[in-house]
């Protein structure tokens, strides 16, 4: 028996687990939806645990880390304990930099004592993006467009928060381009994805649990697809990723690497629930 985990607020907005589940049936693999907020789950039930749409976990990470943790001691999780807690904290960007893989450049900002610094405050001039290091859906990241006082003033509030902040530069050319997914199952590549420039404007929100997204197939690059491979390279196994990539002025970069909870768009891809069904239940047997 395998589990997709979603959470409470999440199952009805999760549209990749309607067409996971049609495709387990047509495999003919016992599968089962439970939220990982759902204390009634007996999760030693399940030969593997794969998460889906924890959405919510940036607001109870302490809850989620431990419930993690919990689940990990009594079956299988995909992806693994130390590969989600590697990930929770977007500042595996800085390592993921020092693979040989272009990320979007990134500056982070770990106590309030630091803004004083000259170098913090140039990083804010111009068109940046301040956000934090843990956080799911765009949720409480910010374009700011000319205005240093007021990114400073983001970057306090995210740290009096508690969280590391993030500060990196805009790229405009998504604005025009989008920006490219690429979704491995299983280790391979399954299919890409175009996503529209979300930081602009005022975005629409699902539900406070992430802002709305216009997305649509897409053939990636060979660029790309080579960005994509050099990651996986460099990861332990994998149920499956997602490789969010920016178009930069020398080619594509990472802006994320999503090992946790990310959509993967199945629709756009009439094979891609098959593909990742069968990865996913192939987990059953490690």
């Amino acid at each position: 028996m395998l589990a997709l985990v979603t959470a409470q607020s999440a199952r009805s907005l999760d549209t990749d687990l309607p067409l996971l589940i049609d495709a387990f049936g047509e495999l003919d693999v016992c599968v089962e939806i439970a939220a990982w907020d759902d204390p009634d789950v007996d999760w030693s039930r399940f030969d593997a645990v794969v998460l889906r749409s924890t959405w919510d976990y940036h607001r109870r990470l302490d809850a989620f880390d431990q419930w993690l943790e919990r689940v990990a001691a009594v079956t299988t999780l995909w992806n693994p304990l130390s590969l989600v807690r590697w990930n929770l904290d977007k500042r595996y960007l800085l390592e993921v930099a020092t693979w040989g893989v272009p990320i979007v450049p990134t500056l982070a900002v770990a106590s309030v004592a630091e803004l004083d610094d000259a170098s913090i405050h140039a990083s804010l001039v111009g068109d940046v993006v301040v956000k934090p290091a843990i956080g799911a859906g765009a949720n409480g990241a910010r374009r700011i467009v000319d205005d240093p006082p007021t990114a400073l003033g983001h970057a306090r509030s995210l740290l009096d928060a508690g969280s590391t902040a993030l500060i990196q530069p805009y790229v405009t050319a998504v604005d025009t381009s989008g920006e490219t997914g690429i979704v491995t199952v299983g280790g391979r590549v399954s299919h890409a994805f175009g996503k529209a420039a979300i930081l602009t404007g005022d975005p629409e929100w699902a539900d406070g649990l992430y802002v709305t997204e216009t997305i649509d197939a897409r053939i990636a690059t060979a660029a790309e697809l080579d960005i994509a491979h050099a990651v996986m390279a460099n990861l332990t196994a994998t149920a499956y990723a997602r490789i969010d990539l920016l178009p930069g002025p020398d080619g594509p970069m990472v802006s994320e690497i999503e090992l946790i909870e990310p959509s993967l768009f199945l629709h756009v891809d009439e094979g891609a629930p098959a593909r990742a069904a069968a990865a996913f239940a192939s987990l059953t047997s490690r």
